[in-house]
């Protein structure tokens, strides 16, 4: 096979056969079954708007509201029923068929009989099949004549040991009829047994009764095959009802309570009463000549209700109404068999993606919603227009699948390209600097611009004596264990990494993503770095011998500053780094050599304070340590021990605090002794004990005692304002 062939297979047809194939699949499933179905069901309200009025040859006779009203609750007085057979008769109906049971005598049965008597043959009795006995007598002459003429199965006919049948003087007047309405796996009736089989014998249902009745055939001119048809053979008419192997007929719903030609039979029954027995002319007499009437419950109060495509609470007998309807107009509804809709399908796939995976993504979406609103709009037409049913669901998400699809490895193929590029560029840029040049489309340019961040260093305490005494091999395993450490925690604080000084690190918040709460995030990302590496002193200690003591003491020192600064791409035309200058920078590396000279690990200014309280006050705890004037500055500045996460500090922490606090008031009031008391009392809840805590020499506490002896001896000017004038960076 050549390779443009097997790529051709590869790239279009396998996907097509997946996607498309796993959607065909899932129509198998009952659940989604129901969901194909439901939809033709939203087709088939909607066809109502579009189609002819109902054919006037069939009418529902409702037990409905005006009926309650007129005689009472129901079940009605049998006498009721009797009238009203008597008084339609004179209207010379062609069928009245009751979609009614009546299983049980009645003390009132004798009018009901009389008038049944009257409609002679034309009259159905509706019957139900069951499997308990109901002991009824048998009948001295049943009218009712099994159908014989069956090719197929019988034993997909749906089968009961016995039937509930009309009381037996009923069944001696009229014929009898099954009325049963099976509904399908999700509950809704969308089809309707033709036949059923009971005793031993196949009968027909109440609307294939109806329509032997209306076109005068015996059962002898019924010929059944079934998966196929039921055919009706008569001197001048010919029908084929297209059935499945059981003998249910698919019905094609044309009519609801709303658009059905209805008629009370209250009003029926008082019609033809005064117009025939009473002699009192009645004008708008509605005309049953010749026509079937289907007598059943019309109203919601009743039981007969039941889930079709109109709704959940659809009068049964409506059932039976537009199976008749169907009939009498050979309106039939047909469903597309799966293959030609498999074929089609497959072709608009593989077409789709030989012509617009390499479109643009506004391509793509038209093509892919153009093609859906096509095949909608045809399922459409065709259901409203002709009664043939497409799928609907399953070709929509098999081709749906196919664009997702063909989405993703557009996409797929442009990050393989954007991974070239990041593999070109990646080296001597910034992973974020590198993502911002995909996204603009644009080579990063030299230059840079004012923006308001938080700048962060970090650098290890002592790290000269680390490079004396361990291994250069082991140096290397043990920097990436600390650099990859702090590095992932500064990411996921959104902090961009600038550059790694051996084994420092110099990180932007704040660019070149635009954070507002750049301070918040700094500070947190600082404590979160000191937690972390309390937990790789442990695991350094664990490993034994492999490492010396001077490594389970690991402590680094950061510091962090907040203003405006320069960010940019800074270097020479051929090679430059995304990265940070200016004044507020040099400050944040203040903050961290000059974090050793007051005892803390974590320092910041008040800036960066100020900023992180603005976005979370409550996130951070500080600790005021003064007010200095850094090496190479002449202004003072506030700094402050980021002493913890809020969630992290105990009752100690906070104690310390504020005594600390206090004796830095006394200390600025030149209360040398007040100061120093208070400092002797903070200095056991500091945190960091010389001794105690690994790799630490002094903390704020034992700083300020210093100080405060260094000024009783030499005590500060008249002038001073309590800064402190560092004098190493």
């Amino acid at each position: 096979m050549r390779k443009p062939t097997i790529v051709f297979l590869k790239e279009h047809i396998l996907p097509s056969l997946a996607c498309i194939g796993f959607a065909l699949a899932l129509n198998t499933t009952l659940w989604w079954q129901g969901l194909e179905s439901g939809a033709l069901d939203q087709l088939t309200r909607l066809r109502t708007h579009f189609q002819p009025p109902p054919d006037p040859r069939i009418v529902t006779v409702g037990i409905d509201d005006d009926g309650i009203a007129a005689f009472g609750r129901w079940p009605w007085s049998r006498d009721v029923h009797g009238q009203f057979m008597a008084s339609i008769s004179f209207g010379k109906p062609a069928v009245v068929a009751w979609d009614i049971l009546f299983p049980e005598p009645s003390d009132d049965d004798a009018f009901f009989i009389k008038g049944a008597t009257e409609l002679k043959d034309h009259v159905i009795f509706g019957a139900y099949t069951t499997d308990e006995n109901p002991k009824q007598p048998v009948p001295n002459n049943d009218l009712t004549v099994p159908i014989t003429r069956i090719e197929g199965d019988l034993e997909n006919i749906p089968t009961t040991k016995f039937a509930l049948l009309p009381i037996a003087p009923l069944r001696e007047i009229g014929l009898s009829a099954f009325c049963d309405t099976l509904p399908g796996p999700d509950g809704v009736i969308r089809s309707v047994p033709m036949l059923q089989r009971t005793g031993g014998h196949v009968l027909p249902s109440l609307s294939l009764q109806s329509l032997l009745v209306y076109w005068s055939l015996k059962p002898e001119q019924v010929h059944v095959v079934l998966g196929e048809a039921i055919y009706l053979d008569g001197p001048d008419i010919h029908r084929r009802i297209p059935i499945d192997s059981s003998g249910r007929y698919f019905i094609n719903f044309r009519f609801g309570y709303a658009e059905c030609n209805k008629l009370g039979l209250s009003k029926l029954l008082i019609g033809y009463t005064k117009h025939f027995l009473q002699d009192v002319p009645q004008p708008d007499l509605p005309s049953v000549e010749g026509k079937i009437l289907m007598v059943g419950q019309m109203t919601t109060g009743l039981t007969d209700n039941g889930p079709t495509p109109f709704g959940t609470v659809t009068p049964l007998v409506l059932v039976h109404a537009n199976t008749i309807e169907n009939v009498l107009r050979e309106d039939y509804a047909r469903r597309v068999p799966t293959w030609p809709v498999l074929i089609i399908l497959l072709a608009a796939g593989v077409t789709g993606l030989a012509f617009f995976s390499k479109r643009t993504l506004a391509q793509q979406t038209f093509f892919a919603l153009s093609v859906a609103a096509a095949y909608l709009g045809l399922a459409a037409v065709t259901w409203i227009k002709f009664s043939i049913a497409l799928p609907l669901l399953w070709p929509g998400l098999g081709f749906c699948l196919l664009q997702v699809f063909m989405i993703a490895r557009q996409l797929v193929r442009e990050q393989r390209a954007k991974q070239q590029i990041k593999g070109m560029f990646g080296t001597y840029l910034s992973p974020t600097l590198v993502n911002r040049m995909i996204e603009s489309g644009q080579s990063p340019q030299l230059g840079g611009h004012k923006e308001d961040i938080t700048a962060y260093f970090s650098d290890i305490q002592a790290f000269s004596t680390f490079s004396e005494i361990i291994p250069p091999d082991q140096l290397v395993d043990l920097m990436n264990d600390y650099l990859s450490a702090c590095t992932d925690i500064l990411q996921e604080e959104f902090g961009t990494l600038d550059k790694y000084i051996g084994d420092a690190i110099v990180t932007i918040f704040g660019a070149p993503l635009s954070l507002p709460d750049h301070a918040l995030r700094a500070c947190v990302a600082s404590q979160r770095i000191q937690l972390k590496l309390g937990e790789l002193r442990e695991k350094w200690k664990s490993e034994g011998s492999k490492w010396p003591e001077i490594v389970w003491k690991m402590q680094s020192r950061i510091g962090l500053n907040s203003g405006e600064t320069i960010v940019g791409n800074i270097g020479s035309r051929t090679r430059f780094n995304y990265t940070m200058m200016g004044d507020n920078v040099n400050l944040a590396a203040r903050m961290e050599s000059g974090a050793k000279s007051w005892g803390v690990y974590t320092m910041c200014s008040g800036a960066t304070k100020d900023a992180c309280e603005k976005s979370d006050a409550n996130r951070v705890i500080f600790r005021p340590l003064g007010r200095i004037v850094v090496k190479g500055r002449s202004s003072a500045v506030s700094i402050y021990e980021i002493v913890c996460l809020r969630e992290n500090a105990t009752p100690q922490i906070h104690e310390c605090i504020r005594l600390f606090a206090e004796g830095l008031e006394k200390f600025y009031a030149r209360d040398w002794d007040g100061a120093t008391a208070l400092f002797k009392q903070s200095l056991p809840l500091e945190p960091n004990q010389p001794g105690v805590t690994p790799g630490v020499s002094s903390n704020p506490s034992l700083v300020y005692m210093d100080i405060i002896n260094h000024y009783k001896a030499e005590p500060p000017p008249e002038n001073w304002d309590g800064v402190y004038v560092m004098k190493e960076k």
